[in-house]
């Protein structure tokens, strides 16, 4: 996979992320994603984004100030 942001080559690897939910954060983990060698720019697949949308989804929902979760383990 090349970076569409620079167009060099990236590698699998994992992030974190945090999310701003308005009555909290939610932080979540180990997301599955492709990192750029150069820039560093970070790209997720079709797959994540919408599991990324069903966790934070649900978040929305029964969060209190702060969550965090596995990517692995979630939704």
């Amino acid at each position: 996979m090349k970076c569409i942001r620079c167009a060099n080559d990236t590698y699998k690897s994992t992030t974190t992320e945090a999310v701003e939910l308005g009555s909290g954060v939610l932080v979540i983990r180990n997301i599955p994603c492709y990192k750029c060698t150069v820039c560093d720019e970070i790209h997720f697949t079709g797959d994540v984004v919408k599991r990324l949308e069903e966790i934070i989804s649900y978040a929305k929902q029964h969060i209190q100030e702060l969550s965090v979760v596995n990517f692995e383990n979630a939704a």
